[in-house]
């Protein structure tokens, strides 16, 4: 089992910066990628980038390409956000992929980001 919990979500106004951090604990052996979604009322869920664990490569949605940077380190993964938009605001979830004798995805419990004009 793996548990996970972000923080660092908050109200911000556009052009501003915030960064989340998820913190992974339980099982954390055979973690393949880790990613950050965000959801809104209207739109389903989608990744906004992701790391995979073996090599370190990253990918991002356009629309945050440019402005936000996934890292990792140790067990916590980050979202560096720049140049916030009102688009941005949304639900962030932290999620791992764990591959063992089974692929299992994991979810945190989600945080609000928040963007005013």
């Amino acid at each position: 089992q793996v548990q996970l919990v972000e923080s660092g979500g908050g109200l911000v106004q556009a052009g501003g910066s915030l960064r989340l951090a998820c913190a992974v604990s339980g099982d954390t052996d055979c973690i393949s990628a880790m990613g950050w979604y965000r959801q809104t009322p209207a739109k389903e869920r989608e990744v906004v980038a992701s790391i995979t664990t073996s090599d370190g490569s990253t990918n991002y949605a356009d629309s945050v390409k440019g402005r936000f940077t996934i890292s990792k380190s140790g067990d916590t993964l980050y979202l560096q956000m720049e140049d916030l938009q009102p688009e941005d605001t949304g639900v962030y979830y932290c999620a791992v992929l764990r591959r063992a004798t089974t692929s299992i995805q994991y979810w945190g419990q989600g945080i609000q980001v928040t963007v005013s004009s």
